[in-house]
């Protein structure tokens, strides 16, 4: 196998690390090529360019460099087809994986692609899958309940495993010397504004101003990172609490293994938190225009993943018109209690974390042994795709 990989973001690179470590594992040092980060650079892989000139969200963000990424897209697929490799593995970032998929299958209509992480096709946009089907062989899901769309579709798939069933937790000691390193009596509270510059802005003064509405006297622990702490602690500095913000990981491990309960953006968070039995509000806005196009195009009534594979409705959520600190204040203060939401709270994430894979092969390893199937079996060459660059990937 000589496999071209490609991840655009830091989730990315975790996950094609883990990949590329079951795959080192079973068939020994491979010639791996493609884009990353630190973490598959660290376990061979020879990045063709940075992986954080990949790391753009949204539109404002992307449109002034958008010449430049339809050139790296170029780029990118003339270096899978002449670099010998025998296998392309996209992980997520459909918007730039798609694209370079969508070239090298019309030059090179055999070329085997598999795409790590399947597209949120049940929540909304189900045409995306269709769309994925002419470039990509074999699709590794995060989720137990995807498989079937991408099958539908036409592409073979296989449930791997959610990475968060496989990170490292805090112990009790670990947990005990955090609290005894900034003054903290567990257990505390979790804010968790989010990550993007513009989910903070708007996220974090409801935060303030549900704490002033608490019944319970609480701390409160900011994990954060760094693209967005001095926004954090200038937004932080006027809540009733002032948070104890941290950007070390081992300290964000210990808080969230110590954490009484959660105010949370919405997200894969909730996942971090349902591993470390945080029970959790989820809060989440968004402009005008969004709230309008994300209500015609959703599918499902929750948007959180511990509702979605627990197959409950266990975590509150807050979301648009609703994430306002009078309503999800009651929630948070319930939560802070013992009281019927918290256990019912917790025996949903026990059975999410089994449904995601706990206790079983880890993630990285299970998605390798996919590879490794999807490589061995032969496929049936299709047309080549237009070689225009997809659009709405």
């Amino acid at each position: 196998m000589k496999p071209f990989v490609i991840a655009g973001e830091a989730s990315g690179d975790k996950l094609g690390a883990a990949l590329m470590a079951g795959l080192t594992a079973r068939l020994g040092p491979l010639p791996y090529q493609g884009v990353g980060g630190p973490l598959m650079e660290a376990g061979g892989l020879v990045s063709l360019f940075p992986m954080e000139e990949l790391s753009i969200m949204g539109i404002a963000e992307v449109l002034p460099k958008y010449f430049h990424l339809k050139r790296r897209i170029a780029e990118t697929a003339k270096a899978v087809v002449d670099s010998g490799s025998d296998i392309l593995i996209t992980i997520d970032s459909p918007d730039f994986c798609l694209r370079v998929a969508k070239l090298v299958r019309a030059a090179r209509p055999g070329f085997r692609t598999v795409h790590y992480v399947a597209p949120s096709v049940w929540a909304w946009r189900p045409g995306r899958a269709q769309k994925m089907a002419p470039l990509i062989d074999h699709v590794l899901a995060l989720l137990p309940f995807e498989p079937p769309y991408m099958e539908a579709a036409g592409m073979s798939c296989d449930f791997v495993g959610h990475p968060v069933v496989a990170e490292p937790r805090a112990t009790a000691a670990e947990v005990a010397g955090f609290a005894a390193k900034y003054d903290l009596h567990a257990p505390w509270l979790l804010a968790l504004p989010g990550s993007r510059r513009g989910e903070v802005s708007r996220l974090a003064p409801v935060i303030g101003e549900t704490l002033a509405r608490l019944e319970h006297p609480v701390r409160v622990v900011l994990p954060t990172v760094r693209g967005v702490e001095d926004l954090v602690r200038d937004l932080g500095s006027s809540w009733p609490v002032p948070p104890l913000i941290l950007t070390d990981r081992e300290d964000k491990r210990a808080a969230f293994a110590g954490a009484g309960a959660a105010i949370a953006a919405s997200g894969t968070v909730s996942l971090e938190l349902a591993a470390n039995g945080v029970p959790m509000v989820i809060a989440y806005d968004m402009s005008l225009v969004s709230r309008m196009m994300l209500k015609t195009m959703l599918k499902i009534d929750t948007v959180t993943l511990v509702n979605l594979v627990s197959e409950t409705r266990a975590i509150p959520e807050f979301l648009g018109a609703e994430c306002r600190a009078d309503h999800i204040a009651p929630a948070l203060n319930a939560l802070l209690g013992d009281g019927t939401q918290r256990q019912a709270q917790l025996a949903a994430m026990r059975l999410t974390m089994e449904r995601l894979g706990e206790g079983g092969l880890p993630p990285g390893e299970r998605a390798a042994e996919s590879v490794i199937a999807c490589y061995q079996r032969p496929r049936q060459i299709q047309p080549p795709p237009s070689t225009r660059v997809l659009s709405g990937a």
